[in-house]
């Protein structure tokens, strides 16, 4: 219940401050994920080639391989990486002229223009605009996460982020439930949705607008302080990857983080293809039956309705995903790590990822594969989260950044990269869905590395914690002690 405790942690004069950032988070997680089930089902379903069951379907000609849909979103996750790198340059020049509330009008205005126009063309998108459609989704996330976060960083002193982060953020996950669960529950087309998308935009930017002369008015002193403290921030961040990974590479601590954060996206990048290929199939076969023709998805009305069918079962499974992850995030994640440890908050993902990647490789269902991407998420957006930023507690400032930011940016992608290329070979040498099973083999093995470097980091963890805390008893009120403890490298 600490995540409930900490919104009465909150002076008066802040409220303003508090609730408009918390619905700021709110609005954009929750058009991410309306989002996210209707650009997966448009791109998903361009595509309905399948060797076996549809080979006359249109398809992806890829390097002489023709993909189908789920096939075509892996190469879309690879573009994304493309898309966010520009993302991150056009971000970088923009913030050195606007003050950081003034950044999310330029987004939002931007936001607003392409929702627009996407609502127009939903349900009717030619190949390129659902191409277009997909790595947008993902452009606006990078972009307004981004641009909440900076904003944030930018209004709030130190010393106040212990008390006023944890109320704010938590508007990210009550937002991705809101946006999951109220699409399956309010039915609607995608229309409506893409609509209440574009007018959620407009009321982001009136949250930047109260949160940002807010700040002006009652908490100059604040930003003064946060921008010193980001500038001192970034002069450690602009030492670059090269400098992080010699940090990574001198520390087996750190070593261990990159094998659980790379490891986690190799693994969740495999069984998202597993989710997607086995909604595929069996709605496909659905699909055959409802429309009684034998072209399946491939005849116009075959296609319509799996359209429908696919977006329905995606914004089922995100719902439950989200409510899940909620429903954790408040009532496990500070129980668990408290009363457990970091050890055990580290090893109850692998684990459960391990049971039912091994169910479903015995029984490679449609409940079953969708709960691969609903444990995957939910327990990444809550628990693993919150238990693999602590580790970080007590590395040294030059690691908290150079090397975290070489973590966070190069190995989550390069991960990524291979797991796509995995995907894409399996598929492209083994191309009926009897296959998509065994990729569970590389899942449990991976699972099993993850699980002996989440071993390791949370034992170090614990060690690290206590001899920071010896150092500090002797007398605590020396701050100096303890932050010369928090400041020295884990042990090589």
């Amino acid at each position: 219940m600490s995540a409930l405790k900490s919104f009465l942690d909150v002076k008066r004069r802040e409220i303003p401050f508090v609730v408009s950032m918390f619905l700021y988070f709110f609005l954009v997680i929750t058009v991410f994920w309306i989002m996210k089930p209707i650009k997966k089902a448009q791109l998903v379903a361009y595509y309905p080639y399948d060797a076996e069951k549809n080979p006359t379907g249109n398809s992806l000609d890829l390097f002489g391989m023709r993909l189908g849909g789920e096939e075509a979103e892996l190469v879309a996750k690879v573009l994304n990486m493309v898309v966010a790198a520009i993302a991150v340059i056009v971000f970088t020049l923009l913030a050195r002229k606007l003050h950081r509330h003034r950044l999310s009008y330029v987004f939002c205005a931007f936001s607003a223009l392409v929702l627009t126009y996407f609502t127009f063309r939903v349900g009717n998108m030619s190949e390129i605009e659902g191409w277009a459609f997909y790595l947008f989704g993902d452009l606006f996330n990078t972009l307004m996460v981004a641009t909440f976060f900076a904003f944030l960083n930018d209004s709030v002193a130190p010393e106040d982020s212990k008390r006023l982060y944890g109320p704010i953020v938590l508007g990210g996950l009550t937002g991705g439930m809101a946006g999951t669960v109220g699409m399956k529950a309010l039915g609607q087309t995608p229309q409506f949705w893409m609509i209440f998308a574009v007018v959620a935009t407009g009321l982001i930017a009136i949250c930047a607008t109260i949160a940002g002369r807010w700040v002006e008015r009652k908490a100059p002193e604040a930003v003064a302080a946060a921008k010193a403290n980001a500038d001192d921030d970034g002069e450690t961040k602009s030492m670059g990857a090269l400098a992080g990974a010699k940090l990574v590479f001198k520390s087996r601590y750190l070593i261990a983080i990159v094998a659980i954060v790379g490891i986690y996206e190799m693994v969740s990048t495999i069984m998202d293809y597993q989710m997607t290929s086995t909604v595929t199939h069996y709605i496909e076969q659905d699909v055959r039956a409802a429309t009684d023709a034998a072209g399946g998805r491939g005849t116009a009305e075959g296609k319509a309705i799996f359209k429908a069918a696919i977006g329905d079962h995606f914004a089922s499974v995100y719902a439950v995903t989200n409510t899940a992850a909620f429903i954790i995030q408040i009532f496990l994640t500070s129980f668990i790590m408290k009363r457990f440890g970091i050890r055990v908050a580290l090893l109850i993902m692998p684990v459960v990822i391990l049971g039912n990647s091994g169910l479903f490789l015995a029984i490679p269902s449609l409940w079953i594969g969708s709960m691969l991407s609903t444990t995957d998420n939910a327990l990444n957006y809550s628990l693993n989260q919150s238990a693999k930023e602590s580790l970080y507690t007590v590395t040294s400032r030059e690691e908290k950044y150079a090397a975290k930011a070489f973590i966070d940016m190069f190995v989550q992608r390069f991960a990524k990269a291979i797991a796509v290329f995995l995907a894409l070979g399996v598929s492209a040498f083994f191309p009926d869905f009897a296959a998509v099973r065994w990729l569970s083999i590389a899942v449990i093995a991976l699972v099993a590395i993850w699980l002996f470097a989440a071993s390791y980091a949370g034992r170090r963890f614990r060690e690290l914690s206590e001899a920071s805390e010896k150092v500090a008893s002797p007398s605590t009120t020396e701050p100096s002690a303890t932050a010369g403890a928090r400041d020295r490298s884990p042990d090589r």
